[in-house]
């Protein structure tokens, strides 16, 4: 059908509900805006599906909610009875909708007699992960749009490890939603029928506790936060998220006694009045937590995403203001802290492992040399961090220490499988506690490490290309890349190019080898001089993204590639 028809299917659709009746009454005077509500689902891939609040087959609302459900259910149907019997954990945000589409979610798996337990209110997604686990659930949905603007909201689903349902799963439960032709006509089951049958249960305070028990295994060196603990001055924002309750009850179980709630930031809000973007990528997120950390001398500030599987952080410098770190840095600085407290305890396995996504920095990797610990690079997604977890767990081949990526997601313990940005928390409390302990600041450590391993720098460019002209200019990119391999960047020539979608490695000679990874639209080039450049469209958002890296001897050098590197792919995607 074309976008005109199946927008009078929903405009001639009875069960409409009234707010979005009205809006679909306002679109038929905005013809581009009501095409780009109707020319196409809003895409479902191996995350789940994120998109902009409102009516139409492009958007979040409560017929794509069980479209994307109802291919759920049909995918548990086809697993069999037992697989129906354990159910689905389902856990929300503070966004618009969150609570709403997490039972229209419930309603339309009752349907299928499949039992759903949702959170009796907003928890972050690191629980939801675990409670799947916990429950013994055979999936998990969580409602959020993580770190998008207020106008997103989102689905993800989950898979019976507690991670993000690995791609041959995923695409086989992407093969059913895609089957459910016409959202309107999902069946859902009464919300009281439902509870009645006990086809939805309530659940809360039961699940908390025993993932901040779970908590307590994250802290390495108790010893140190019961000295350090009265004295760190940290200042914590959940940006308006699911952070706050089990953030501040993860920090004073741990110990640490000396922090503040951003007082603004502590309340949930749907459409974060205080931040442009509640991304802790962004540095104006971290403007009330400066001021803030300003008036009580903070010597760190954390803020964590809506759904709090995210964590950015700032430091204080030398002058007594402070730098917003990079999701790299904050990784490394947590690497080196594990390993060296493991290594001075006698407890770092001969075994260990870090993970960490090809897109992350090496600086990591060249801290994990040093103390004879494997890394493994996985491709972009936390669940390929959750796949090899599971592997190492099945063949006890290595022992999974930390996990990460560049954009703010962090895993100390395995009890998750997915960003946790609260375990994250109490871990750089931590290592906060033992540089203050030294005299030092987090800062100071880092300046520690880059003289230790060399000035490693990253930086990400995300290009926004929204709606059908910027979908279609983000594969014409991509294949313009591929067509006409850039052969250097700034004078730098490319050494080897990846191409994790056609799954080849190919050399400056020609020579070529296969790469062994799932495939990925994802191209990476490596430079003579260590420097690598990747190019990634983004999974969940209407982004391309460039990563830029390299190493040198001092931070001025570092600085100057970076604009140098920055400025050569302005000149290629003009």
């Amino acid at each position: 059908m074309s976008w005109e028809q199946v927008y009078e299917q929903w405009i001639n659709e009875e069960n409409i509900p009234e707010n979005l009746k009205k809006e679909l009454k306002d679109l038929k005077e905005d013809p581009e805006k009501c095409q780009d509500a109707f020319y196409a689902p809003l895409e479902f891939g191996t995350a789940g599906m994120r998109g902009i609040l409102g009516v139409g087959i492009n958007r979040m609302n409560i017929f794509t909610i069980r479209q994307a459900t109802e291919g759920l259910a049909r995918f548990m149907d086809a697993e069999g009875m037992e697989t129906k019997r354990r159910g689905v954990a389902i856990a929300y945000d503070s966004r618009h909708m969150s609570p709403e589409f997490a039972m229209e979610a419930a309603k339309t798996l009752a349907n299928h007699d499949i039992p759903a337990f949702v959170f009796e209110s907003l928890r972050p997604t690191p629980e939801l992960s675990f409670a799947v686990r916990h429950l013994n659930a055979f999936s998990g949905i969580m409602i959020t749009a993580s770190h998008n603007p207020a106008a997103y909201n989102g689905y993800k689903v989950y898979g019976a490890d507690g991670g993000q349902m690995p791609p041959a799963d995923a695409d086989a439960l992407t093969k059913y939603v895609r089957e459910v032709e016409n959202p309107l006509k999902v069946d859902v089951l009464a919300e009281d029928k439902a509870k009645e049958r006990d086809l939805i249960s309530i659940i809360g305070e039961e699940v908390d506790t025993a993932y901040l028990k779970e908590i307590k295994n994250v802290t390495i060196n108790q010893e140190l936060i019961n000295e350090m603990g009265k004295e760190l001055k940290l200042v914590y924002t959940p940006l308006h998220g699911t952070g706050k309750m089990l953030g501040e009850k993860a920090l004073k179980q741990a110990g640490f006694e000396k922090f503040v709630l951003v007082p603004e930031q502590a309340i949930a809000d749907p459409d974060f009045t205080t931040v442009k973007s509640p991304n802790p990528e962004e540095h104006s997120a971290f403007e009330y937590a400066i001021r803030l950390g300003e008036k009580e001398d903070a010597d760190l500030l954390i803020a964590t995403d809506p759904d709090a599987d995210r964590l950015g952080a700032a430091v204080r410098l030398p002058n007594g203001s402070y730098q917003v770190l990079t999701g790299n840095q904050l990784g490394s600085i947590m690497i080196q802290y594990i390993l060296e407290a493991h290594k001075q305890a006698g407890t770092l396995p001969e075994n260990a492992v870090v993970l960490k996504s090809i897109v992350s920095s090496e600086l990591a990797t060249a801290i994990t040399a040093k103390y004879n610990t494997k890394m493994v690079d996985v491709l972009t997604g936390f669940k390929f961090i959750a796949e090899k977890i599971e592997q190492y767990e099945a063949d006890h081949s290595q022992t999974f220490m930390f996990g990460f990526e560049e954009s703010y997601g962090y895993l100390v313990k395995s009890f998750v499988r997915d960003k946790d940005a609260i375990q994250a928390l109490v871990l750089l409390a931590e290592v906060a506690a033992f540089y203050k302990k030294q005299g030092k600041t987090l800062y100071d450590g880092l300046q520690d490490i880059f003289k230790e391993y060399g000035y490693f720098e990253e930086k990400t460019i995300s290009v926004t290309l929204s709606g059908i002209e910027g979908s279609e200019k983000i594969k014409a990119l991509m294949k313009r890349f591929r067509e006409e391999a850039p052969t250097a960047f700034a004078d730098i020539k490319v050494t080897q190019t990846e191409d994790f979608k056609e799954l080849t490695r190919t050399f400056a000679d020609g020579k070529v080898e296969s790469l062994t990874t799932p495939p990925s639209d994802v191209l990476k080039y490596f430079l003579e001089d260590g420097s690598w450049i990747a190019i990634r469209p983004s999974g969940t958002e209407p982004k391309i993204k460039f990563y830029l890296a390299t190493k040198a001897a001092s931070q001025l050098e570092v600085d100057q590639k970076i604009k140098n590197f920055e400025q050569a792919v302005n000149d290629i995607t003009k």
